[in-house]
């Protein structure tokens, strides 16, 4: 069977790759940009760098710093209403997943009208979204290169998963020196938000040998430098292999899909607004657990890419070491120990595993669930 695989036309990686976009988008011809972004990033005199340096190339700016950490349905219309307002004719993403998400959104109602409500699920546009340059500061989500947009829809406490072909940037940029200031939680968060995808695009049903490339390369530049990047936030090289990895991992679930961890976390986020590489990281283990019944062999491949040797081991004794390198690796990037501790209550467990069935991420589980297990899975991680 025929497969597709999605990424942006250019890729800009590595330490001044933001030096070097800035001049790939004077030569598009671009010239009015909407920046989405945050307000800590306006804070740390991150925005104004970039405003003069687009300024610097003849490329006018308007800021929106509206965007929350799991952006709404309220902060898509907000950006656009600024967008139309000043006529932009280009979209520029600036920071980690919540930006680059609610950007995303921005641009594809721009051209394709209506609310962004109107998009969840799979292709739902007819056009191409308003031109976007997604600028990167974490190592995790992988939305400045992927065709995924998260919004949570305020009005049913949950959080929208968006697929769609048009909303992949135009161009994407890692820079590992805009990555240094990140506080240790939020990389740890990330960095196990990166993890999870390499890992749920691996056991997924729509792996390739592209995306299982992808996906193991990422595993191991995971396992050999988050913990530093945590540790040592200074450590430029750290910095960077995260980068690449969190991009590596982006390539792959970007055509593998995911699986019930992100389906889950996503109702996690939608209803009590917590962090999503989080709930990733917490709920990744024990959805591995109930993978591990159809798909052994493919998480002792992860546990080898964890640098666990697996040499005489069963597949099932790999799988259990796997999950095993996963907690122990959450462990020591100090990400909380259960849900209770984030405020996930018990009875309403019920309502989460009925709408995580609903999200398409789940779709390409390699083992499709029932309401009932995946409300035991939740309440394993509590």
């Amino acid at each position: 069977m025929a497969a597709k695989f999605f990424i942006p036309s250019v890729n800009v990686l590595g330490k001044g790759a933001v030096d070097d976009a800035i001049g790939d988008i004077k030569t598009l011809g671009f010239k009015h940009a909407l920046i989405v972004t945050d307000k800590p990033l306006v804070n740390i005199g991150l925005v104004g760098e970039v405003v003069e340096k687009l300024g610097q190339n003849g490329i006018t700016s308007t800021v929106f710093d509206g965007v929350q950490p799991n952006p709404t349905v309220g902060n898509v219309e907000a950006g656009l209403a600024l967008l139309k307002a000043n006529q932009c004719d280009f979209v520029i993403s600036l920071g980690g997943g919540s930006p680059h998400d609610c950007a995303k959104g921005i641009a594809l109602v721009a051209t394709n009208g209506g609310s962004i409500k109107d998009y969840e699920g799979l292709d739902q546009s007819a056009k191409p979204q308003l031109p976007l340059v997604a600028i990167n500061t974490t190592a995790g989500t992988a939305s400045e290169m992927t065709r995924f947009c998260i919004i949570t829809d305020e009005a049913r406490h949950i959080k929208m998963a968006i697929v769609d072909k048009h909303t992949t940037p135009l161009l994407s940029v890692n820079d590992p020196e805009l990555m240094l200031k990140k506080p240790a939680s939020l990389t740890a968060a990330t960095g196990m938000d990166a993890l999870t995808h390499a890992v749920e695009a691996y056991v997924s049903i729509a792996a390739n040998p592209i995306t299982d490339a992808c996906a193991i390369k990422a595993i191991e530049l995971i396992q050999g430098n988050l913990v530093n990047a945590v540790k040592q936030g200074q450590d430029i090289e750290a910095r960077e292999q995260m980068a690449y990895a969190q991009f590596l991992a982006g390539m792959a679930f970007n055509n593998a899909s995911l699986g019930y961890v992100h389906a889950m976390a996503h109702q996690l986020g939608g209803f009590y607004d917590l962090p999503h590489g989080v709930c990733n990281a917490l709920l990744l283990p024990h959805v591995q657990e109930y993978n591990a019944k159809v798909v052994p062999h493919r998480l002792k491949d992860i546990a080898k890419a964890m640098g666990v040797d697996v040499a005489n081991m069963t597949d099932e004794q790999g799988a259990a070491a796997a999950i095993t390198a996963i907690k122990a690796l959450s462990v020591a990037v100090n990400i909380p120990e259960n849900l209770t501790l984030l405020g996930v209550k018990a009875e309403d467990i019920p309502t989460l595993a009925e709408n995580a069935l609903k999200d398409a991420c789940g779709f390409t589980n390699p083992k499709q669930a029932t309401h009932e297990e995946i409300c035991q899975i939740f309440t394993n991680a509590l």
